[in-house]
């Protein structure tokens, strides 16, 4: 299934990359990313297959294209499939903040990644969801840390420390650091590559993936 949303910032330089976003089944990777999208709340749990998700955003005064691959939930024994990860060049990995669980299986998922890619430098986020969770739970409540979560994250990225995993907790329902979260991977992947798609301020390249 395929969804589009575009907006304009009427740059003059555009370029496109493609992220995707892992996780354990119902830590809300498709409420994430369609309240980004679309600017709406997805009540309901439908599991995803795999979706891709298309939007135009305004990055530094430049037009960027963020597809946006949305997996199917994961656990320790599932494949991560190699095909839909051609040309990814951002990594969101999703666990609940009320979800044990889920967090304890970010470590296993980006092993899986890093034998599936063959690197361990890719500019990755690692994303707390349901932070509204902590504040309006009556049977659910905070069981993963928000010092647990930068922890994680200090781990996870290059063996040489070079590039270590941004960290963020956001919550779709609270519209509460949703779009932070997909522009910090865009400043991850400027800070790996040294510029996307364009040279500066002066620059006049286009690099269209």
């Amino acid at each position: 299934m395929e969804y589009s949303s575009i907006t304009s910032s009427n740059s003059k330089y555009d370029f496109q990359r493609k992220i995707a976003l892992l996780g354990a089944r119902n830590v809300g990777k498709t409420t994430l990313t369609v309240r980004f999208v679309e600017s709406r709340f997805v009540e309901s749990y439908y599991p995803t297959i795999e979706n891709y998700f298309t939007k135009i955003i305004s990055y530094k005064n430049h037009d960027c294209t963020l597809e946006i691959l949305d997996t199917a939930g994961q656990d320790e024994a599932s494949l991560i499939s190699m095909k839909s990860l051609t040309g990814v060049r951002g990594i969101i990995l999703c666990y609940s903040i009320v979800n044990r669980a889920s967090f304890d299986l970010i470590p296993v998922l980006w092993d899986k990644l890093v034998d599936n890619m063959g690197r361990d430098d890719l500019p990755v986020v690692l994303v707390g969801t349901k932070s509204d969770l902590e504040r309006d739970a009556k049977d659910e409540s905070r069981c993963v840390t928000k010092a647990e979560g930068e922890k994680l994250a200090s781990t996870i990225g290059s063996q040489d420390k070079k590039n270590q995993a941004m960290f963020i907790e956001c919550s779709a329902k609270q519209y509460y650091n949703v779009e932070e979260a997909f522009t910090l991977v865009l400043n991850q992947m400027e800070r790996v590559e040294g510029t996307l798609g364009f040279d500066g301020e002066n620059g006049n390249k286009c690099n269209i993936m």
